[in-house]
């Protein structure tokens, strides 16, 4: 991820200045600097497995005791490393409602991306769980896992997967209580210093949130992009740099390695240039291993490369232009255990062709998403992706 330069968020206990207005947030970004490769952690040794020895729900009230401790310079003292503290916070702010505790663990003037634009100001992360809390209010919050690197001088940044679960007994943004059990899958990219959180993406499967409460995605999503307005996502929403960009007389080839050795991120980046941007859907099979078990915006699972990459031609059927940009990358594990990589990506393209997106509109549209990957002998063997769809539907058919 990245890093903002200069002077660090203010802590809770110091003078706060007024939070910045989104156009300045958005300026922000050009001072944030990628994680370098000696930032990445080489091992497990402080992962969510680690932590979860004996069950999860045994150490959320305090630190396990053969937890792997970090530096944690500027942290509550009761965190042991990074871990530690995101499972703790999710789990104390939103399952046992101690909601206030954002205002100990979230900068004052944080910026949080989510399914429609940018939240600027802590107020608007608080505003956002006490109205999710209020439309389920049993609703539990289940790590899957938790992808982090970096350290408490540069920030640690961490790729927080879960399962969300509860039942709709409170009114919600889509619509009257249901009564619905629901679960679906939420991806978190956040970068922290000093015990607070001061840069996010969330991406949610609202999508399937919608399908699951029995309201139709994209009538609920007509809704929502006509209330937005001209406020719909803007076409710098990330500010992304696709390595293919239009009036290019050709894509950039980038060779997929063979081996990857103890730096993934040559394999990460030129498996997603040849196979979106240079539309080579055969690098499929050199990519993933025939087995694999994708889990995808929507609820849909896909077994095998066959199925994963009909997925992928239909995404790229509806945006026959779209530009891919890896906006964000990081990584845990060795060539011997393997890795488990987080990937933050964008793509901007027009609304071009047939789908499940309804008939073309010719909108340009931006999508963005989060992707794990577990990396195994030189091809991924599971994967996770959540995007903002519910997003991209407001943009096609406000």
């Amino acid at each position: 991820m990245s890093e903002q330069e200069g002077q660090r968020p203010a802590k809770a206990n110091e003078a706060q200045p007024a939070a910045r207005p989104a156009s300045e947030a958005r300026q922000g970004r050009a001072k944030f600097r990628a994680l370098e490769a000696r930032h990445m952690p080489h091992d497990f040794s402080i992962s969510l497995d680690a932590y979860r020895r004996g069950g999860t729900d045994a150490f959320l009230g305090k630190t396990p005791a053969h937890a792997a401790r970090q530096p944690m310079r500027g942290f509550e003292p009761q965190y042991a490393n990074i871990v530690d503290y995101i499972i703790r916070i999710t789990h104390q702010i939103w399952e046992e409602k101690d909601i206030g505790y954002i205002y100990d663990t979230y900068s004052h003037d944080c910026m949080v991306w989510g399914e429609l634009g940018l939240a600027a100001g802590r107020d608007l992360v608080v505003q956002h769980v006490i109205e999710q809390s209020n439309a389920f209010p049993d609703m539990r919050i289940l790590a899957d896992e938790v992808i982090w690197a970096g350290d408490d001088e540069v920030g640690f940044h961490t790729s927080h997967r879960s399962q969300i679960i509860g039942t709709n007994t409170g009114y919600s943004a889509h619509g009257a209580p249901t009564g619905k059990r629901i679960q679906f899958l939420c991806m978190a990219n956040c970068v922290t210093r000093d015990n607070e959180i001061f840069y996010e993406h969330v991406a949610y499967d609202t999508c399937f949130l919608v399908k699951q409460l029995g309201f139709d995605p994209l009538e609920t999503a007509r809704r929502a992009g006509e209330a937005l307005g001209d406020n719909v996502l803007p076409a710098d929403f990330l500010s992304s740099e696709p390595g293919r960009t239009i009036g290019q007389s050709k894509p950039a080839l980038v060779p997929i390695p063979d081996r990857i050795g103890d730096n993934p991120e040559e394999f990460v980046r030129a498996a997603a240039q040849t196979i979106w941007n240079r539309r080579n859907f055969a690098a499929v099979d050199k990519v993933y291993h025939p087995g694999i078990v994708s889990e995808v915006t929507g609820g849909r699972v896909f077994h095998g490369t066959g199925q994963l990459r009909s997925f992928m031609l239909s995404l790229m059927a509806m945006f026959p232009d779209a530009l891919y940009s890896v906006d964000d990358l990081y990584w845990m594990g060795n060539a011997g255990e393997g890795f488990l990589v987080a990937q933050r990506w964008s793509m901007l393209g027009s609304h071009r062709g047939h789908g499940r997106y309804g008939a073309p509109t010719g909108r340009e549209v931006s999508l963005w998403g989060i992707t794990h990957w577990v990396v195994e002998n030189g091809h991924v063997t599971k994967e996770w992706t959540t995007f903002n769809e519910f997003g991209a539907l407001t943009q096609i058919l406000r």
